[in-house]
């Protein structure tokens, strides 16, 4: 599939402005994670006037890749990094009903590769856990910002999807909006400023693919177009 003209043209704007804040290193919210700068206004790819469309997630494993979809057609293109053969990510269909900015991190009980660590506080320089953490198999898996962004587009998780810290703001505010739930970027820079963490329930679940194959959808379009906004 192609992906819609009007989000394509949105998309594209919206990746030459962010580019310029994060060019000019006009940070105006400060999170204590490292490399994370977030522009003062954003435009907001699910307040278009396509609302009514369903938006949801597809994951392609054997791609390292995270799709966001209108109504099918991709709108954006994420890198992520997944699970490792011992901890693999699981396949399926799940739903993002729950988002936690500024998470903590607890070490999981019963892992054996987490034995000796320590809990993290928000803003902790050594909390695994960047920005935001969308939940899509809880309590154990999720989808969530990491410090470590060299991994992205490799297998190197215990079985969460990680993304840069920057996406995986943009992406959790896209998922609000398009869960009903009324919290614009200005609540999300101030949330983050804050440094406590704060979890959204949302009201209208955004439905997560992952599977291990080729997506079913051209992408090409969106990325020629979002390189072309960024040169």
């Amino acid at each position: 599939m192609k992906p819609i003209s009007l989000f394509r043209r949105r998309w594209a704007g919206f990746a030459l402005a962010f580019a310029g804040v994060l060019g000019a290193g006009s940070a105006v919210a400060t999170t204590g994670e490292p490399g994370l700068s977030l522009a003062s206004t954003v435009p907001s790819l699910a307040g278009a006037p396509d609302d009514e469309q369903t938006w949801s997630l597809h994951a392609v494993l054997a791609e390292r890749k995270l799709y966001l979809l209108s109504a099918g057609d991709t709108v954006k293109v994420y890198d992520v990094a997944i699970g490792t053969p011992d901890y693999p990510t699981p396949t399926g269909q799940f739903m993002i009903r729950r988002i936690i900015w500024n998470p903590g991190w607890t070490p999981p009980p019963e892992s054996e590769w987490a034995r000796g660590l320590e809990p993290r506080e928000p803003g902790d320089p050594r909390n695994p856990m960047k920005t935001a953490k969308l939940f899509f198999r809880e309590p154990d898996y999720y989808i969530h910002g990491t410090g470590d962004v060299t991994s992205l587009g490799t297998a190197a998780s215990h079985g969460c999807l990680r993304m840069h810290p920057d996406d995986v703001a943009m992406l959790a505010s896209e998922i609000m909006t398009a869960g009903g739930v009324k919290h614009d970027w200005s609540w999300v820079k101030r949330t983050l400023r804050l440094g406590r963490s704060r979890t959204v329930n949302v009201g209208r679940p955004v439905p997560l693919t992952i599977e291990e194959g080729i997506a079913p959808f051209d992408s090409s379009d969106v990325i020629a177009d979002v390189e072309a906004a960024t040169r």
